[in-house]
């Protein structure tokens, strides 16, 4: 069968604090990004080519040789640092420098170039007072252009699903997600009836949150083994 969606090797995410400058405590909130950063280069090494690192104050990036888990990392990332709001560009393509697994910011390529161009992005939307929501944008090569237009609604409905969550929704979300996805173990952890974490994952519409990131996974794991 004949590819749809071609993809280069590597990929690229680069994070950004929004709005960095309004949190009160800026200097324990980078302690904890990094916590949170060391945290994900070993859960996710085997997908790592250089690992995730603080670059420019409130913004870290990483390189990855594997799209396994792009969506797993965001979250994880984004789960861990709430309710600091973040958004990630992420870029597909070659790299032109050699890669330094110590430090990304000495790498230098399109899929660099791609993730930069969707950072820019998201702050161009943000600073738009008529506009779709969005924290997440993806680049790949030109000729992916109409199937980047289609993940990038995608993750523009995820962000509007996630902006409704109340700060108690997003602890029972995470809970449930390191509880293996069972209802019951959530409740224990959090101290809560399994009906109250029913009715947090429903009222917060996350089963269709989950759906979507889901698909985006899979497809772009699969483009991946092609």
């Amino acid at each position: 069968m004949e590819k749809c969606y071609e993809f280069e090797k590597y990929t690229v995410i680069i994070g950004d604090m929004i709005d960095s400058k309004k949190i009160i405590d800026r200097k324990n909130t980078q302690i904890r990004l990094k916590k949170v950063l060391s945290e994900i280069n070993n859960k996710y090494a085997k997908d790592i080519a250089s690992k995730f690192t603080i670059t420019l104050g409130d913004e870290f990036q990483g390189l990855l040789k594997s799209k396994n888990n792009i969506m797993n990392i965001i979250f994880d990332i984004e789960m861990e640092m709430s309710p600091i709001s973040l958004r990630f560009g992420i870029g597909v393509g070659e790299i032109s420098t050699e890669i330094n697994f110590e430090y990304s910011s000495e790498i230098d390529g399109s899929s660099y170039h791609r993730a930069r161009t969707m950072i820019e992005k998201l702050e161009i939307i943000k600073n738009q007072y008529s506009t779709r929501q969005a924290n997440i944008l993806i680049s790949s090569q030109d000729k992916n252009a109409e199937i980047d237009k289609l993940l990038n609604s995608l993750f523009s409905v995820c962000t509007v699903l996630k902006s409704k969550w109340t700060s108690r929704q997003t602890e029972i979300i995470y809970a449930y997600l390191l509880s293996e996805e069972n209802q019951y173990k959530t409740a224990e952890k959090l101290g809560i009836t399994q009906s109250s974490v029913n009715k947090g994952l429903n009222n917060s519409n996350f089963y269709t949150y989950k759906s979507a990131i889901d698909n985006i996974n899979s497809f772009l794991s699969e483009k991946e083994d092609d």
